[in-house]
């Protein structure tokens, strides 16, 4: 359990290095910060570093680094085994 807690906490943080940096750069562009999308992207960044840290046998430095790059792991699967449309024939 103490692994799993640990997996999740550096998750977290991770995600919340990067959460920074984009916050830093929306207040350099005087953007709109939308606070509820930050916290959601932690949240999944929290529960990304636990998986990462279950499949790669609690290995913390990978939980620090799925924080990091977040939802972009996730991206990049999903992009990886995005099925592409293929058409057959001629186009009219």
């Amino acid at each position: 359990m103490e692994t799993l807690l640990l997996s999740a906490i550096l998750g977290g943080v991770g995600g919340l290095t990067r959460g920074v940096v984009g916050l830093l750069k929306a207040l350099s562009l005087r953007r709109r910060i939308i606070w509820g999308y930050y916290s959601i992207t932690v949240l999944i960044a929290i529960v990304i570093g636990i998986f990462v840290g279950i499949i790669f046998n609690f290995d913390t430095r990978l939980s620090l680094l799925a924080g990091y790059a977040g939802t972009d792991i996730l991206e990049g699967i999903y992009k990886s085994f995005q099925v592409q449309k293929v058409y057959v024939g001629s186009k009219k």
